[in-house]
């Protein structure tokens, strides 16, 4: 299914980067130009720029030779690119041809992340905890749980390497199962990212086709402060 946005003012887009994650250039035509905060942007009719949210970075990318980076424009709703610091946007018309790419390698690099994350919170929930938080950057990426007191394991270190050992396990072993990931929209307009019949979540970031394209996915040591369960985390796309 292709996702749009729809604003009466300017027309469609099309939202390429959540239809497919590894498309790294498009031509496609400018749909709108404008000034955010005094900044410069664009909106494209085919966008393959994914803004920063959902705890997931934005894209690098380029409008021409442009540097640009997406922002999600509250009143439209559109992902328009503005013009990276210290730079400009080309001089651009309302149906004008240009072509708009994405840092392909980065892109994976935040869908491995994504994608591990759900995959943390799948076997954090299978272990009774309710997610409270997430974040899906490099360096920072965490899921964060709320367990129930009745899990004696989390009052001392060898209990919570006990329970990391089991995240640990569940994770390698759904990995070497190669699940498949993949998304489907609600009547309502939501997306829901499905990891095969695992784990299911509405989300509006990008994934990798399936978790056996996940690589070095190591999981320190669970934290446990002021009642929240802190499982950090890290991953890679596997090359291709």
């Amino acid at each position: 299914m292709v996702h749009s946005i729809a604003d009466s003012r300017v027309g469609a887009q099309t939202s390429a980067y959540l239809d497919d994650t590894y498309l790294e250039q498009v031509d496609t035509r400018v749909i709108a130009v404008g000034e955010r905060d005094g900044t410069p942007w664009a909106a494209v009719e085919h966008c393959v720029f994914h803004p920063q949210g959902g705890g997931q970075p934005a894209d690098r990318g380029w409008l021409g030779d442009a540097e640009v980076v997406p922002v999600r424009d509250r009143e439209s709703g559109l992902v328009v690119a503005t013009a990276a610091e210290g730079g400009g946007l080309p001089d651009l018309a309302v149906g004008e041809w240009v072509r708009a790419r994405i840092d392909l390698r980065e892109r994976m690099l935040h869908a491995a992340l994504h994608t591990a994350g759900h995959l943390v919170e799948a076997v954090g929930r299978s272990q009774g905890w309710e997610m409270v938080g997430s974040i899906h950057f490099p360096g920072q990426a965490r899921i964060e749980f709320r367990a129930p007191h009745t899990d004696a394991r989390l009052g001392d270190p060898d209990g919570r390497e006990e329970a990391t050992a089991v995240l640990r396990a569940a994770v390698a072993r759904a990995v070497a199962d190669d699940l498949p990931v993949s998304a489907r929209y609600l009547p309502d307009g939501r997306r829901v990212v499905h990891l095969d019949t695992l784990h299911s979540a509405p989300c509006g970031g990008t994934h990798v086709r399936s978790l056996g394209d996940l690589a070095d996915v190591v999981l320190p040591t669970l934290k446990v402060k002021k009642g929240r369960v802190r499982v950090s985390y890290t991953a890679t796309h596997r090359s291709r």
